[in-house]
């Protein structure tokens, strides 16, 4: 297995998404194989407490790996092997041909998600095409009805994740709001990201700082009724996951959730995360009753449709240029001698 020319790539293999991006994924060099497992301390223990996000974003990460392996050439296969004790989901394996797959490392390296304004929504055929891909794996994906009843839920759970204090720290600590941070250009959700002016950044890094004293006041409802993204346009998507899906199994729906974006990319769509919706233990209920559908089987939820302009490129640690080494260590023990 040519390790070196795979080491090569990581700056476009960490172009995956992940939650608050976190980019909680790193990679172990063995002699015979790249175990793929995640750092604790990049993930959101208050706001993802059942690590859903999580798998779903190694997953995610898994399958961009094997897409821009493939369009290298290199021929990598993946061996699922889920273990919360070591912290790994699995290993990048040397195989007889090159990954099947019909997406380009472009792909992987232009997919934006776009929090601002959509000229319109997934059409039929994108809606159907999507399914398809979705149904692949035993689930589905649904058009949510976008009429008053999804905005008052979206509300609701806005305010729920704001009137929580451990989800706020998180918030806190992974919003770049300030373009002198230190970590402004390697990870976490930042005003242009967010699509914030710098006054508008500034608030909410003032409103923020100041939420133990105004959370009684009603600053989470406050923070909550700041915001409606419905009304910047597009539709709403939801994955609907097969039945009994286990840890395991999650991570390998985020690499049917990879191939769900880019879909939506390659028809020139772009996606903004909802996710708490499906946090929030109400919302997502209701949301199931909605849909008519099991409630736990709602892993995604996203607002979908062709944006106004294009979108900001979003950090990450690893770059061109930049010394693989410091963020994949060879380990001084293997996971498996």
């Amino acid at each position: 297995m040519d390790l070196a020319a795979f080491r090569a790539l990581e700056p476009l293999c960490w172009r995956a998404p992940s939650a608050h991006n976190t980019q909680p994924w790193r990679l172990r060099y063995e002699h015979w194989a790249v175990t793929v497992g995640w750092d604790p301390a990049d993930t959101l223990p208050a706001g993802d407490p059942t690590s859903r996000d999580l798998r779903l974003s190694l997953g995610a990460f898994v399958e961009t790996c094997l897409i821009v392996a493939a369009d290298a050439g290199l021929r990598l296969d993946w061996a699922a092997d889920h273990d919360e004790a070591d912290r790994r989901v699995g290993r990048l394996r040397p195989a007889r041909q090159p990954y099947r797959t019909p997406f380009r490392a472009a792909d992987v390296r232009d997919r934006r998600t776009h929090r601002g304004r959509f000229t319109g929504g997934p059409d039929a055929e994108v809606v159907a095409a999507v399914d398809a891909v979705v149904r692949r794996a035993g689930g589905a994906a649904r058009v949510v009805p976008a009429a008053g009843r999804l905005r008052a839920l979206l509300r609701t759970a806005d305010r729920r994740v704001y009137a929580e204090p451990a989800v706020v720290a998180e918030l806190r600590r992974w919003l770049r709001l300030d373009r002198a941070c230190p970590r402004y250009r390697s990870d976490g959700l930042s005003d242009s990201c967010l699509g914030l002016g710098r006054a508008a950044a500034t608030g909410l890094r003032a409103a923020l700082a100041a939420y133990p004293a105004l959370r009684p006041l009603g600053l989470p409802r406050l923070l909550a009724a700041g915001d409606d993204p419905l009304a910047r346009g597009g539709g709403v998507l939801a994955l609907i996951a097969p039945p009994d899906l286990d840890a395991a199994g999650q991570v390998e729906f985020g690499r049917v959730l990879m191939r769900a974006w880019l879909t939506l990319h390659r028809a020139g769509l772009a996606a903004h995360p909802l996710s708490q919706l499906v946090d929030v233990a109400d919302t997502r209920d209701a949301l199931g009753t909605l849909l008519d559908v099991a409630p736990e089987r709602i892993v995604h939820v996203t607002r979908v449709g062709r944006p106004a302009a294009p979108a900001p490129r979003s950090a990450r640690r690893v770059q061109h240029g930049s010394p693989l080494l410091a963020v994949t260590p060879l380990d001084a023990v293997s996971l498996h001698p």
